[in-house]
């Protein structure tokens, strides 16, 4: 099958996890193909997984659009690769799919083979993205915090994964650093340093989850309906 895309990269993309496979030259008139897992905090995209690209001289990027995890993996590599939104029914309905698989070697395959177009152009974030995350159509935030729509989505966009760290995001520390997102406070140190009883022991994992891009004109407003919500 004809090669359309010489350096390309597959990406599966989850919560706490992305596993990317590059399909490059091999210079001997081949094929080289690596994968490996990163995670997705943004020391692990910017730092980690945008430097490995970077050495094999990727092109194009292609990911699912599923869920919203994709969302700060998008905005972290946009500016230095093509980044392509796959539409995930399309991807699971392409013939040749293998079972045994992995969802990151099949989109590689892909978008090497031009199988596949993105689904939509993403747009640049405004202050007016925040009709996206409707508060009134949320799950209960009390009682369904990491749910599909529910408010950890607010945050999560901006790469800030205090979910992953937390197991109460709305708890008593949780709350206080959403707070001081909210009031401007962005340094990673001077949040983590909010964290109260058994949380403290996790500062350095905190310290990393809570680096992002949390933007006070969008995520701020979003977040702060939704505390706003659950009072």
């Amino acid at each position: 099958m004809e090669t359309l895309v010489e350096r390309c990269v597959g990406l599966d993309v989850h919560k706490d996890s992305v596993t990317a496979c590059v399909r490059v030259p091999d210079g001997q008139g081949g094929r080289q193909v690596e994968t490996r897992r990163f995670t997705t905090t943004t020391a692990g995209l910017l730092g980690l997984l945008a430097e490995w690209l970077a050495s094999y001289q990727v092109t194009r990027v292609g990911m699912e659009s599923t869920g919203c995890y994709w969302k700060p993996v998008w905005q972290l590599l946009e500016d230095q690769l093509e980044c392509w939104l796959l539409n995930a029914a399309h991807l699971h309905h392409v013939p040749g799919r293998k079972t045994d698989v992995a969802d990151a070697a099949w989109i590689a395959q892909l978008v090497e083979h031009g199988l596949v177009r993105p689904s939509f152009e993403v747009a640049p974030p405004s202050p007016g993205a925040a009709r996206s995350h409707p508060v009134s159509q949320d799950p209960d935030p009390r009682t369904h915090p990491g749910g599909p729509g529910g408010p950890t989505r607010s945050w999560e966009d901006a790469g800030i994964k205090l979910s992953s760290v937390a197991t109460d995001v709305i708890g008593v520390s949780g709350r206080a650093m959403l707070e001081a997102l909210v009031a401007g406070t962005h340094d990673p140190q001077l949040l983590a340093a909010l964290a109260k009883g058994r949380l403290r022991t996790k500062l350095p994992a905190l310290r990393e989850a809570l680096t992002g891009r949390f933007r006070t004109d969008h995520h701020g407003l979003l977040v702060a309906q939704i505390l706003a919500h659950i009072d």
